[in-house]
């Protein structure tokens, strides 16, 4: 068996790479950096240290490389010849992963067995949207290559901080991980991954993961930063900054509860799980990069205002969620070019702008004018 797994990174190499070996796969990974494809060409295994409680070491073995920049053709007789297609490059870049896709297909025999393909990605439905990026690829052709691939969303978890410097290509993770998968697109014949669990209904999995896991480390990240501590587990040392994430957390699961049927029990265990896992203090991740592109975080449907405004809809408290949005308006990093336009944003555009721009909200939404008070404010304070 093979598999083709797009984005040759941390979570991609920690994470997808490692299940996908352990399921039996020879994993080909696809990357545009030259030198991290060369040296896992160079490389005969690496190693997954996963730091913690239960943690362990696990060796990967049995894989390739391909430059998908610089092979395009080879990337596409691999995927042919593939059984899974896997990613983890980030939403924004589907659609640069999907030519290739489009031209493995194009050379599959269309009586072999439909390649499984499953976006990785921390998005609602990332998956439907590489399947939407193949056909735009494809054009006319893609009616009569839809059939020769089956296409599965997926909710996956595990924290990869950044890793040291001069680690080469080992992958320091935390021992908590997990992949919930599609069931129905596979029929009979889903892919072999040990410790993925198949789910009915994946869409309250994807937005309980969201909504708890992404919405909490972002909000650890914008409250600390704003609180000066450096990583994420020293930010929950400070009562202040972890009573903040708690209460913002808390209104997500009120949401989740009342949208999805999760019992309140349940959730306050779950959030319990995730604030600990945060605080694992051999996961020495910073606020800094945990905050980094801020204007993604604070769009439309992703972890601060999808959850505030169904929340807000509902008539549900938001005070938790909108003070930590406060705090990533606060944030600052020269280093990345969201934060710096997002400093120029705040600079340039009235607060009604800025929350109808970046948001993509309208002024009709109940949660949008306490988003122009929060904007308000956090331009007033420069």
């Amino acid at each position: 068996m093979k598999a083709v797994h797009f984005g040759a990174g941390n979570i991609g190499r920690g994470f997808v790479g490692l299940l996908l070996h352990e399921g039996g796969y020879e994993v080909v990974f696809s990357d545009v950096a030259a030198g991290l494809v060369d040296a896992l060409a160079a490389a005969e295994s690496y190693t997954v240290h996963e730091v913690g409680a239960g943690g362990r070491d696990r060796v990967v073995t049995g894989f390739r490389a391909v430059n998908s920049a610089s092979d395009p053709e080879l990337v596409a007789a691999e995927v042919a010849s593939a059984d899974v297609v896997t990613t983890a490059v980030g939403p924004t870049v589907l659609k640069f992963i999907a030519p290739h896709v489009v031209a493995g297909l194009r050379q599959r025999p269309a009586d072999e067995a439909p390649l499984q393909v499953m976006a990785c990605e921390n998005a609602i439905g990332a998956t439907d949207l590489l399947r939407r990026e193949m056909a735009t690829a494809a054009g006319e052709d893609w009616s009569s290559l839809e059939g020769r691939a089956v296409f599965a969303n997926t909710a996956v978890d595990r924290i990869v901080p950044g890793q040291p410097e001069g680690g080469g290509i080992d992958v320091t993770v935390e021992p908590f991980y997990e992949w919930a998968i599609e069931r129905a697109p596979f029929g009979e014949t889903p892919p072999s991954i040990p410790g993925a669990h198949f789910v009915g209904d994946l869409g309250p999995y994807i937005e309980r993961k969201l909504f708890t896991v992404n919405t909490g480390h972002a909000s650890t990240a914008y409250l600390g930063a704003r609180g000066g501590a450096a990583t994420i587990a020293e930010a929950l040392t400070d009562e202040r900054i972890a009573a903040g994430v708690a209460r913002a957390l808390e209104e997500t699961s009120a949401l989740l509860s009342a949208k999805h049927g999760f019992p309140a029990e349940e959730m306050t265990r779950y959030r319990e799980t995730i604030l600990e896992r945060f605080r694992n203090p051999a996961l020495p991740d910073t606020v800094q990069r945990v905050g980094r592109q801020p204007l993604r975080k604070l769009s439309r449907h992703e972890r601060f205002i999808g959850p505030a405004a169904e929340a807000a809809e509902r008539g549900l408290a938001v005070d938790g969620l909108l003070t930590a949005i406060g705090a990533a308006l606060a944030f600052r990093d020269p280093e990345d070019e969201q934060a710096v336009e997002l400093e120029g944003l705040l600079a340039r555009l009235s607060p009604d702008e800025f929350v109808a721009q970046v948001t993509g909200l309208d002024a009709a939404h109940p949660l949008y004018p306490r988003l122009v008070e929060v904007v308000g404010r956090a331009t007033a304070a420069g």
